[in-house]
């Protein structure tokens, strides 16, 4: 029995090295490809650079001859120019954004090609849609607040008590609240729509609440969390979490809270173009995103949660752990459309511009 089990595992054994063998030789060729396609693979992103700048470095020293080509632009100007490119005959290799409708939509719509390898099986189910779009994160949305401008115990840690408090002191808090713009970014609009499917009543009263409260609107966490620094804004509501967080490790001014009652967590999501000019490069790099080492690198350098339960740092099941019944995840798939049909959207940017009147 006992020889039995050491051939057993020997066997094994034999069979792992293998498959290791032939994914390095798989690897190598692939490389040689990428290399023989011009030596670059073209991202659109909408995440800023200096974040993710450790897993470009990491990327191009692993893939010698491979410069990362790496575009950061704002959700909804990255989902009109892959439109616009992709109508005379595209450009790009990989899409990657934090706005997962525009993404599902542009997957839906045929702008991304199937893609397979070791690492795209790695994932949890709810992270691949189609074979063609991947969850590459994960991140709650925050509410960010001044530390000069609130207690410890003003701090409120719901949406019900964010409400009371705005309500009770309107002249303190006006003109000094900060939020995404749903009219001109894809964030701002996914993550207020599912806020309001996620608690209407709570979503929209706190919305007339901004309004009156003259809410800066804006495109882009690093512009609110600089406004939160300065103190010129108390509040900041659905934040990027993973921005807010990264800033407040090294910001004694920056506050995060992720909201006991609920918070949304969303997923940064990459797909491959469909006519993709450098496919062998873009299949490298988006393997790379997925890789253990890479998701590491998200949870590590850049403060993003890694959908990985097997990369080192903050994974899913940590961040479950912590928000607890408070979690509630943005799912990747088709139902983040719904907004994105052009009645449901303009009736919700007409309820949010009424409810904005007010400023």
């Amino acid at each position: 029995m006992a020889r039995l089990r050491s051939l057993l595992c020997a066997a094994l054994a034999l069979i792992a090295f293998a498959a290791s063998a032939a994914s390095a030789q798989g690897n190598t060729e692939r490389l040689a490809a990428a290399v023989r396609e011009g030596g670059k693979v073209v991202v659109y992103a909408a995440t800023d650079r200096d974040v993710i700048q450790p897993i470009i470095d990491a990327f191009e020293a692993q893939h010698p001859g491979i410069r990362v080509d790496y575009q950061d632009m704002n959700s909804s100007d990255l989902y009109r120019r892959v439109v616009a490119e992709a109508a005379h005959g595209g450009g790009v290799d990989v899409v990657w954004s934090s706005a997962m409708d525009l993404q599902v939509k542009l997957v839906n719509d045929g702008y991304a090609q199937r893609y397979r390898s070791a690492e795209t099986a790695s994932l949890p189910a709810w992270a691949v849609w189609k074979d063609e779009a991947f969850a590459t994160t994960y991140e709650p949305a925050a509410l960010v607040y001044s530390k000069r401008g609130l207690r410890p115990q003003e701090v409120p840690d719901t949406h019900a008590a964010l409400i009371r408090l705005l309500a009770e002191q309107p002249e303190r808090f006006r003109g000094r609240l900060a939020t995404y713009d749903p009219e001109r970014t894809g964030l701002g609009l996914l993550l207020h729509s599912q806020d309001a499917q996620a608690n209407p009543t709570a979503f929209w009263q706190l919305a007339r609440t901004m309004g009156a409260g003259r809410v800066e609107l804006h495109t882009s966490t690093a512009a609110m969390l600089a406004r939160i620094a300065s103190g010129e804004v108390l509040i900041g509501y659905n934040l990027l979490g993973s921005y807010a967080y990264a800033r407040a490790q090294t910001d004694p001014a920056i506050g995060v809270v992720w909201p006991r009652d609920y918070t949304l967590v969303l997923s940064r999501v990459a797909f491959i173009e469909r006519r993709a000019p450098h496919p062998a490069a873009a299949g490298l790099w988006l393997d790379f995103l997925l890789s253990a080492q890479g998701q590491s690198l998200f949870a590590k350098r850049a403060g993003l949660f890694s959908v990985r339960d097997d990369a080192g740092g903050g994974s899913v099941a940590g961040l479950r752990q912590q928000l607890g019944p408070a979690f509630r995840p943005i799912p990747l798939g088709t139902a983040l459309l719904a907004y994105l049909d052009q009645i449901k959207r303009r009736d919700f940017l007409r309820e949010w511009e009424a409810a904005m009147q007010q400023r």
